[in-house]
């Protein structure tokens, strides 16, 4: 039996198609019923935690293995669909959307008012169903340039205040540049480095059209202020001697990104601009060797130690690279605390400030390094700063 397009039809196929396909949607039905029933439970706990939001965020992030950022976004569009959106909340407890759908609504109506926003949800709730989450976006953005007309110029020209540049590690040695910039600028800017890209094109480069897009704005950012130089940057790759002298090909460790391959950290290694450090560390153990210090503020040696030492932001779940954060002393000075690489720990603005808030306490075993943190309902996380290297067994004496 033939199909339409020439395809030998199976006999049940189609109808088993039909029951994968219709499993699918109950299971996405049941899955935003759940997101539903999690991001109500996130904005009673944000009701009910005399902290900050932020607080709360940092608690969730803890809870959940998820990114501070990723927690902040939970938390602020739970507290969103619970007390700005309600429409769009009972068609996730329908399951006629999840919570990313939800959160294009939340995003876009962000800028309203309480009213305002709950009038645009009324609104939105009957052009919900069966829209993919860019058809949501743009629905959105209709409505509320409908209720709040006045409103739309002032926060263009709010949001351009906002423009910024963000840095996402992805893996595999490859990191995503997100910059939001107004947009005939970044429109010029792309049209720039595509133009440029096609005429290397034309005139006979192999790479494809992306690849020469991107090299092209690698050299532009990294060129200097006059803009010629060779291009530099500051990265820190951590990586054994051995495998720089090509004797193993052990991954090495970029700080704020996670493992690279042996052959890109000998690659970044052999750099023009590149500059090494040498680190002596405990062949049994694997961390470096201590350099003890005594006074308040670090020397510059012991804070160059125990940023390498750490690697990031000891917090839990943060991926900030050490060099960018603070040290921060784990027993207060006022508290007889000591200037030592044991009672020193790096952490980023953000969870030092958090070490303050009611209900935060972080603490320090001077032994191994380790760090507790508990939050206000209890919950205790650890971490400890990661090996240079893998343990290595002392040779038995032959002798």
């Amino acid at each position: 039996m033939t199909g339409s397009g020439g395809n030998v039809a199976v006999p049940g196929l189609s109808r088993r198609r039909s029951i994968l396909v219709a499993r699918l949607q109950s299971i996405e039905r049941t899955r935003s019923k759940m997101e539903a029933r999690q991001l109500s439970d996130i904005a009673e706990l944000a009701s009910t935690s005399p902290g900050a939001t932020r607080d709360v965020a940092q608690e969730v992030a803890l809870a959940l293995s998820i990114t501070p950022h990723a927690a902040e976004r939970m938390v602020s569009l739970a507290v969103a669909l619970t007390t700005r959106l309600p429409h769009t909340l009972a068609a996730m407890r329908a399951g006629m959307l999840d919570g990313y759908k939800a959160s294009k609504i939340a995003d876009v109506t962000g800028s309203l008012s309480d009213d305002l926003a709950r009038i645009a949800d009324e609104r939105l709730s009957q052009r919900l169903a069966g829209k993919d989450p860019t058809q949501l976006r743009r629905a959105a953005h209709h409505v509320v340039a409908t209720v709040d007309p006045d409103g739309y110029a002032k926060r263009v020209a709010r949001r351009r205040e906002e423009r910024s540049l963000q840095l996402v590690q992805q893996g595999e040695g490859m990191a995503t540049l997100i910059a939001d910039l107004p947009a005939e600028i970044a429109t010029s800017i792309y049209t720039r480095i595509d133009r440029d890209a096609r005429r290397l094109r034309h005139a006979g480069a192999t790479d494809t059209l992306d690849q020469l897009r991107a090299d092209l704005f690698a050299k532009l950012c990294l060129r200097d202020g006059t803009g010629t130089g060779a291009p530099r940057a500051e990265v820190f790759i951590y990586v054994a001697a051995t495998t720089l002298l090509e004797l193993d090909d052990e991954p090495a460790d970029m700080t704020g990104h996670g493992f690279i391959p042996a052959w890109l950290a000998r690659q970044i290694a052999t750099g023009p601009n590149t500059t090494w450090r040498r680190i002596l560390t405990d062949p049994i153990t694997g961390h470096p060797i201590d350099l003890g210090r005594t006074r308040y503020r670090p020397t510059a040696a012991l804070d160059e130690y125990v940023r390498i030492r750490d690697r990031e932001c000891r917090a839990p779940g943060c991926y900030r690279p050490s060099q960018s954060c603070e040290l921060d002393h784990s027993l207060d000075w006022h508290k007889h605390g000591t200037t030592t690489e044991q009672r020193l720990i790096s952490l980023c603005k953000t969870h030092h400030r958090l070490k303050d808030r009611p209900g935060w306490n972080y603490t320090v075993n001077p032994t191994d390094n380790t760090l507790t943190i508990t939050t206000p309902t209890g919950q205790h996380h650890t971490t400890r700063p990661p090996r240079l290297h893998k343990p290595r067994r002392p040779r038995p004496d032959v002798s």
